[in-house]
């Protein structure tokens, strides 16, 4: 029985493995959409821009408890939303991005180049930001409840109890 149980849950979570990444495939949690940014990136989608919050995502199985996380800092600013306080040291890295984005560091890009890049306006925005401003991070959930991952873990029982009964009724005939 206890090996039923075990089998069931491994399920679940492979499952739902798949669903919470897709996730990032779907833009959205599931049929919510996430909002769009403020301002766009010429590198991608917002939640997949490196990839890295993606892969850093793993679960783990505990009892009967299976649990997500994520080792990325931002992970669960962008799952459950709120706000984070400009520092010092943001502005520095803003400057830095801006100067990297804009081509003025490495002396590539012309003026014309220069005035049309959207992203190096953005983080030139950015850096000019106070410190103590407050940023609110949109809500982009990725991981968590759903009607959807209540119908996936619906479905694996449906399969593992059909299996099951077929196992037994096996047992049976013998």
């Amino acid at each position: 029985m206890k090996n039923v149980l075990n089998n069931f849950i491994k399920d679940v979570k492979a499952e739902l493995d798949d669903e919470f990444d897709q996730n990032f495939q779907r833009k959205g949690f599931f049929s919510d959409k996430w909002k769009e940014t403020k301002h766009p990136n010429s590198r991608g989608s917002l939640m997949m821009r490196t990839g890295m919050l993606r892969k850093s995502i793993s679960s783990s199985i505990s009892g009967s408890n299976i649990t997500w996380s994520s080792s990325v800092p931002y992970a669960s600013i962008h799952n459950e939303g709120g706000n984070i306080t400009v520092t010092k040291k943001m502005k520095s890295f803003f400057w830095a991005m801006y100067y990297k984005s804009s081509g003025a560091v490495s002396g590539k890009g012309s003026k014309r180049d220069q005035s049309m890049n959207a992203e190096a306006s953005k983080w030139k925005a950015m850096a000019l930001m106070p410190v103590g401003k407050i940023i609110k991070i949109e809500q982009r959930q990725f991981i968590g409840d759903h009607r959807n991952v209540r119908e996936a873990v619906e479905n694996v029982f449906q399969e593992n109890s059909e299996e099951f009964r077929k196992y037994i009724l096996a047992k049976l005939k013998k």
